[in-house]
């Protein structure tokens, strides 16, 4: 029955020996992300290779408690981007707070908090410092 679905399936998945030996090492470790295990284990049970389980989506997703969605997502990020890809996050292009300063003012405000503090006072304070930064 594992055979037939896997040749309706659009992104089969094929895991040579160093990656399911990658995939295993991973698991039985067991100090990674709970996300990262669970799809080293949707991709150890997906593997269609001769030593691989070769399950449905059915069945993994019934013995991982997880959705199709997760499963197809995994297997499509396998062949089409790699394993090194599914296993880690993908990068942000944007931070996800802007700097509140760019090169020039931080270096201004140090140069100011590095200087003489004004007259009457004996040392620089946030809030002077935030009171002349922004005049």
């Amino acid at each position: 029955m594992a055979a037939k679905d896997i040749a309706v399936k659009k992104y089969v998945v094929k895991l040579n020996e160093a990656e399911r030996s990658h995939l295993q090492a991973l698991i039985n470790k067991g100090k990674s992300p709970a996300k990262r295990l669970l799809k080293a284990r949707i991709l150890l049970k997906a593997d269609s290779s001769e030593h691989g389980e070769g399950w449905s989506d059915g069945q993994i997703i019934k013995a991982l408690d997880t959705n199709m969605s997760m499963v197809t997502r995994v297997r499509q990020q396998l062949v089409e981007e790699g394993l090194e890809a599914v296993l880690s996050r993908k990068l942000r292009a944007t931070p996800a707070r802007m700097p509140i300063f760019d090169g020039e003012k931080q270096a201004r405000l140090t140069a100011l908090a590095c200087s003489n503090p004004p007259e009457g006072r004996a040392r620089w304070t946030l809030r002077l410092l935030e009171d002349i930064a922004l005049k």
